[in-house]
């Protein structure tokens, strides 16, 4: 059964990578009736999205014929490879009329894409994302998006079927950078925040009071409600791994060491970060910063099994929003 009636007069789009962030966004265009075929290296991962309309292919060589492909892949040689290794997506006579990048890749790594796509004659457009899954399928993704202003005019429309915001900051690969100190912020307060509550429960408040108190102060954001329930309940179900975070601070300080700006909290916060990856638990949630200062405090968390707003309107196990 699908969710919507595809639009025969839209562009053809194309999906390339259905990881847990991949198939929520690509879910999001096959509900609003968008023409969407998609591919993934596990193709089960992509079999879902059939479900909402979308059709799934073998080989990314099938989606060459397509107004417009997306692309959410972990790491520049994945999107180099999925493009031009072995019948890559524009290895072919027949290219896509553009590429829309949605993955966290090093500014230079972009530029060279996007050289690339300029030889063959396809747009490019970078559109890395702020959030993950959940978020995705709550409504309130936002995406930042940079490359040729016609390109991004003519794509808006499908953007903003995927997120609730979409911000365009100008030419080439400006969105690289504002996603990389997006997450260099994400990693940053993360860490600040395991910081004081470690300090308020080792000196005897519950973590589910204190962040009741902070979330609902000036200092609370969309993001530390978010954190809450991890934090409160120690759930680490990943949404972004140790590894990636990491990948992303290493972006971020070449990216400063390039650009002459100082970084010392990014930095004191990089071997936070790379000291959660030493822990072995790379396929945990990033948020076990929290057990990590815990453990450097001296104290061992306990779940509190309490139920906490994630500000997404997550359903209550119980059964209640």
């Amino acid at each position: 059964m699908t969710d919507s009636t595809t639009d025969a007069s839209g562009p053809r789009v194309g999906w390339i990578g259905t990881g847990r962030m991949g198939v929520a966004m690509a879910e999001r265009l096959a509900k609003a009736g968008v023409d969407l075929t998609a591919w993934n290296r596990t193709l089960a991962k992509a079999e879902p999205l059939k479900e909402h309309g979308a059709a799934v292919c073998e080989a990314v060589a099938d989606l060459r014929d397509r107004d417009v492909v997306f692309t959410m892949v972990s790491t520049s040689a994945d999107l180099e490879k999925v493009l031009l290794g072995e019948g890559g997506l524009l290895t072919g006579d027949q290219v896509p009329g553009a590429v829309v990048d949605c993955s966290t890749i090093s500014t230079e790594a972009s530029a060279a894409v996007r050289a690339i796509c300029a030889e063959r004659g396809v747009d490019f457009l970078a559109a890395p994302v702020s959030g993950n899954g959940k978020v995705v399928r709550s409504g309130t993704l936002s995406l930042v998006v940079s490359g040729p202003e016609a390109t991004y005019d003519k794509v808006a429309h499908l953007l903003r079927h995927i997120g609730k915001s979409v911000t365009y900051v100008g030419e080439g690969d400006l969105a690289r950078l504002v996603k990389i100190a997006h997450n260099l912020m994400l990693g940053v307060v993360t860490q600040s925040l395991a910081e004081i509550t470690v300090l308020v429960e080792k000196g005897g408040v519950s973590r589910h009071a204190f962040l009741e108190f902070l979330n609902n102060s000036v200092m609370g954001s969309a993001f530390t409600r978010y954190k809450s329930p991890a934090f409160v309940n120690l759930d680490y179900t990943p949404t972004f791994t140790p590894i990636l975070l990491r990948k992303d601070f290493d972006l971020g300080l070449a990216a400063a060491r390039s650009l002459d700006v100082p970084m010392p909290v990014t930095a004191v916060t990089a071997q936070m970060v790379q000291a959660s990856v030493g822990s072995g638990r790379v396929d945990e949630d990033f948020s076990i910063l929290l057990d990590l200062q815990a453990a450097a405090s001296g104290i061992e968390l306990k779940p509190e099994s309490v139920h906490v707003d994630d500000g997404l309107g997550t359903p209550r196990e119980d059964g209640r929003s």
